[in-house]
């Protein structure tokens, strides 16, 4: 969280800025994209991305390519599946499957990170070599884990809870408003 109590103002997103400037402050997607609409600039890809792209353009360097656009998924499985429907590439975690575990595993059943990636990176596996990942995986997932960095609000959350037990949801957006309004410390990034 920000320890910075200056009263600095965050500068107006605009072309004026430099890409240093740019990266001393929070901004939403939404206004990343506003301004890389009106710089011409690719607004695909991640926040990060985007970021990079448009420091590099206000800064007058060539900016990092855009990523490659990705390919369809392709076919994706429609109930009826069972345990030994093989995941197929480029699979989503859908309902079909959402539904076909919730039935086999029960109502705790939910999309987790290793579901996910199972999910994602398992083509040719079984959905029964996914519930045997969903129960493998139960005491890895009861652990904190590091929040990216894309997930900023929610990693200021956590961090603000932690020090203030009792505080509320209200207190706790405040705090972040009043955070993401400060400069951010150039050797945190």
């Amino acid at each position: 969280m920000s320890s910075n109590t200056g009263a600095e103002a965050r500068p107006e997103l605009s072309a004026a800025l430099s890409g240093d400037e740019l990266a001393r402050w929070y901004w939403t997607l939404a206004e990343l994209t506003g301004l890389a609409r009106e710089l011409g600039i690719p607004r695909s890809g991640g926040k990060a991305a985007l970021t990079r792209r448009l420091r590099a353009a206000l800064d007058g360097v060539a900016p990092p390519p855009a990523p490659l656009r990705r390919r369809s998924a392709g076919r994706q499985l429609a109930a009826p599946v069972n345990g030994s429907t093989v995941i197929p590439e480029g699979q989503r975690c859908s309902q079909v499957l959402r539904e076909f575990f919730r039935r086999e595993i029960g109502p705790s059943f939910h999309f987790d990170a290793y579901m996910r990636t199972f999910i994602t990176e398992g083509a040719g596996s079984t959905l029964a070599h996914a519930i045997a990942h969903w129960h493998a995986t139960r005491q890895a997932a009861t652990q904190p884990r590091e929040i990216g960095s894309q997930f900023e609000l929610n990693r200021f959350l956590r961090d603000w809870h932690a020090e203030h037990p009792a505080g509320s949801r209200t207190e706790a957006l405040t705090a972040w408003r009043a955070h993401r309004d400060q400069p951010r410390d150039p050797t945190a990034r």
